[in-house]
């Protein structure tokens, strides 16, 4: 269950911000579910695994890294017992296996708190805490805030897809720049987590069938510019030599023959 009043947060959102307020409406109640964590070094296990893969694949090498822990429990004590061998042998890069190995020493060694522990800190120090772990960067602890902690108040603007939904609901072709999206969004304080949301959503919604078309019409128009030959200039005609001026001219009459 989410630390906040659901509702509430929409009613705010929407008397906010006008254009927001619409999308709200269009998708309907706000449906995101905590996801379950069992501790912060396990979640950002994930994280680290996870990173520029798709899903089935990510989700496969993370799978064969908790095989290889004794009992499959992906603990840092294990981790620290395991070999880089048996890791890379799961699928780890070299990067990935690096970034394990730091996540686990940083934990091991208190830096990275523990899940009750992370419950009292502030979301900012939350950040700063984190990304010292080497492949854990502040989109990672943004995402963290969100869907394990479930803050009311994250807003992260480095997301491709919220900068996207945010860019559809202003009908803006050019994507905001993160600043620019940062300024606008204090009005949605303090429930910027629950407009990110939303803003996902439109990211994720098909685009409309005219602008769709539109785009289309102007991808050909660029290309048949592209292809089609340029119209020849008519040659313009060379003024004539001396020569040929003068090959022109009529012919001298002859003198007459004396008698």
């Amino acid at each position: 269950m989410l630390p906040y009043d659901v509702d509430h947060a929409r009613r705010h959102l929407e008397a906010q911000d006008r254009r927001l307020g619409k999308l709200i409406q269009k998708v309907g109640p706000f449906t995101m579910q905590l996801m379950e964590t069992a501790d912060v070094f396990q979640a950002l296990a994930r994280s680290i695994v996870y990173q520029q893969l798709n899903g089935r694949a990510a989700a496969t090498i993370f799978g064969r890294v908790q095989d290889a822990m004794p009992g499959a429990l992906l603990t840092p004590e294990n981790v620290q017992g395991a070999t880089d061998e048996v890791l890379r042998a799961a699928g780890l890069s070299a990067n990935k296996l690096r970034a394990l190995r730091d996540l686990t020493e940083k934990t091991l060694g208190g830096h990275v708190p523990a899940l009750p522990h992370l419950h009292t800190m502030e979301d900012d120090a939350i950040v700063e805490r984190l990304t010292v772990v080497r492949g854990i960067g502040r989109w990672t602890v943004e995402m963290l805030l969100i869907f394990r902690l479930g803050r009311p108040d994250v807003l992260p603007v480095d997301d491709y897809g919220v900068r996207k939904g945010f860019a559809r609901i202003l009908g803006k072709k050019e994507l905001p720049t993160p600043k620019e999206l940062l300024a606008y969004g204090e009005k949605w304080r303090p429930f910027r987590s629950v407009a990110s949301w939303y803003l996902w959503r439109a990211a994720e919604a098909p685009e409309k069938p005219a602008a769709k078309a539109k785009a289309t019409r102007a991808t050909k128009t660029e290309t048949k510019a592209k292809t089609e030959p340029k119209p020849k200039a008519a040659a313009k005609a060379k003024p004539a030599s001396p020569r040929s001026r003068a090959s022109r001219r009529p012919a001298a009459p002859r003198a007459k023959a004396r008698g």
